[in-house]
């Protein structure tokens, strides 16, 4: 006979373990019940821009998983993801980061990081060097991506004519044969794009002709690469066109662009162009700078910004160029020259104030120059780096509205716009 003991024992082992077992079946159900932990992020309520010049979406949201947008749309037409963290939009104005597709950096690495820092902290998510670039730092930081900063781009060594007591990082080439030599050991480097200068700098210097600019273009499209010049007048412009150039780097300056040209560009309808307009000439306001960019930087800016006929002039001659070249169709991107973090926002001015409307400079800021620099980028579409700013007011009313930001992302993650302003400071 079996021991009373052990039977009770054995008949509590049993009951707890089937207690054992419906506790584990309910923290099951519970479990399952639960939303999931989910690493979204979706912002809601803000009016969103997106990039292309399609009408704004009002009271949006924004889903962004890692670095990228998962799902845009009208609240409501948009599903959040369980456990998604949702930040408040309401009265904001969001718009795709900017595209810089002309300045001139930094080689040295902490300087060229600072540079691309500041440029974030203006919302700008991308920039492309042109030209005066060498050095191991330069060919290495292409393709790093560094937090709270921009992406770095860079054609390099450039290639003109023999310029004694200019920059010397450009190749000064007499023959075609140098040129192609210049054009194959960027190539192999990796850069993005082949820089020409075809510009006798007001009769100081000789400059490129048709056949050494013809024969750096030919290289470049040899090696797969894309070629952008330097110009100033008409008349190499359309040597440039008829030699088979990709891209513009400013526009014509000499004289106001004829029928001819505008014929030649709309053959070519994947030309683009950086306008870089001049200096207007106009009293400005630089006030908005005021605690951002430090005292002994931005006085001089302001005292020099006074008004002056000679350069209204000028920069009405490449004004109306502009407006006539984005009428009729041309890829119009967005550059700055030079190296000033914040002044993709002038240069947007500047385009309004030539005939762009706001909605077409956005797009070419944003979209049309992220493509020029083939990033998977600037629109706010599913799929694309969430690259955006957080504006307190709609630069489509305003275009230096651009200029009211409350917050950047690059590539999902917020850019510590404080700690770049105390640094600079």
């Amino acid at each position: 006979m079996q021991n009373p003991s052990f039977r009770r024992v054995a008949i509590a082992s049993a009951w707890l373990g089937l207690l054992a077992a419906a506790a584990c079946t309910q923290q099951a159900a519970e479990n399952a019940a639960a939303p999931a932990q989910s690493t979204a992020v979706a912002f809601e309520g803000a009016r969103v821009i997106v990039g292309d010049e399609s009408a704004p979406i009002e009271n949006a949201v924004l889903v962004v998983d890692g670095a990228r947008f998962v799902a845009v749309g009208k609240a409501g037409e948009v599903a959040i993801p369980p456990g998604a963290k949702r930040v408040s939009l309401s009265g904001k104005t969001v718009m795709p980061a900017i595209v810089d597709t002309h300045t001139h950096l930094n080689r040295e690495r902490d300087a060229l990081v600072l540079d691309l820092q500041r440029r974030a902290y203006f919302g700008v998510s991308a920039a492309l060097s042109l030209g005066q670039d060498n050095g191991d730092v330069v060919y290495a930081m292409q393709r790093e991506q560094l937090p709270g900063a921009a992406l770095y781009r860079t054609a390099g060594r450039g290639i003109t004519a023999p310029e004694p007591g200019r920059n010397e990082v450009p190749y000064w080439i007499k023959t075609a044969d140098e040129g192609r030599a210049g054009v194959r050991e960027q190539a192999a480097l990796g850069v993005e794009i082949i820089k020409v200068w075809v510009d006798d700098r007001n009769g100081t210097y000789p400059k490129l002709g048709p056949e050494l600019y013809g024969a750096v273009i030919d290289e470049a499209h040899k090696n797969g690469l894309r070629a952008i010049a330097h110009v100033y007048t008409l008349e190499d412009a359309k040597g440039l066109v008829r030699a088979g150039i990709d891209a513009f780097a400013h526009g014509v300056r000499d004289k106001d662009i004829d029928d001819e040209y505008a014929a030649l560009v709309k053959e070519r309808p994947n030309l683009v162009l950086g306008p870089n307009l001049p200096d207007r000439g106009v009293v400005t306001d630089l006030g908005w700078l005021r605690g951002i960019v430090p005292p002994a930087v931005l006085d001089p800016l302001q005292a020099a910004a006074t008004d002056r006929p000679d350069a209204q002039a000028f920069f009405g001659i490449q004004a109306r160029n502009l407006a006539r070249l984005s009428a009729q169709g041309m890829r119009i991107v967005l550059g700055t020259d030079g190296n000033t973090p914040w002044g993709p926002h002038l240069e947007m001015e500047d385009m309004v104030a030539a005939g762009m409307t706001p909605a077409q400079v956005l797009t070419a800021a944003t979209r049309n120059s992220a493509e020029f620099l083939r990033l998977d980028a600037g629109t706010v579409a599913a799929g694309k780096s969430a690259d955006f700013l957080v504006l307190d007011a709609n630069p489509l009313d305003d275009i230096t509205n651009t200029r009211r930001i409350a917050a950047v992302y690059l590539r999902g993650a917020a850019v510590d716009r404080d700690a770049v302003r105390t640094a600079w400071q």
